[in-house]
């Protein structure tokens, strides 16, 4: 799977907040086969480093055949981008569209609290 890449913050004695939207997001149900769609925001104050928004696109598109239920994949999420750029704090909002009547949001933070 591609891995989130970084670049260095200009003002990392600033706090000062980057919001990511991604309305395309795609990956697999692992109970159906069938595909599931959502929007994934990121929310983050960066430390020292950023995320590359080409690498970060790319990382995306690796789950577009991954077999993964919606808790688990915003908590990978998060875990992967925390990880890269070990932010100030972060926050991963997957709003997943509607199947069967039921429309899910999936919210996980960092520091957790």
């Amino acid at each position: 799977m591609s891995q989130p890449e970084t670049f260095e913050n200009k003002y990392p004695d600033r706090d000062y907040s980057i919001t990511i939207v991604n309305e395309e997001f795609t990956s697999v149900c692992p109970m159906t086969g069938l595909p599931d769609f959502a929007t994934i925001t990121v929310h983050y104050v960066p430390a020292k480093l950023c995320l590359e928004l080409k690498a970060l696109k790319y990382y995306f598109l690796a789950y577009r055949n991954e077999g993964i239920f919606y808790e688990a994949l915003t908590n990978k999420i998060l875990d992967d981008l925390v990880a890269a750029c070990q932010p100030r704090s972060m926050e991963v909002v997957g709003e997943f569209s509607v199947r069967g009547g039921i429309r899910s949001v999936v919210k996980a933070s960092y520091p957790a609290g």
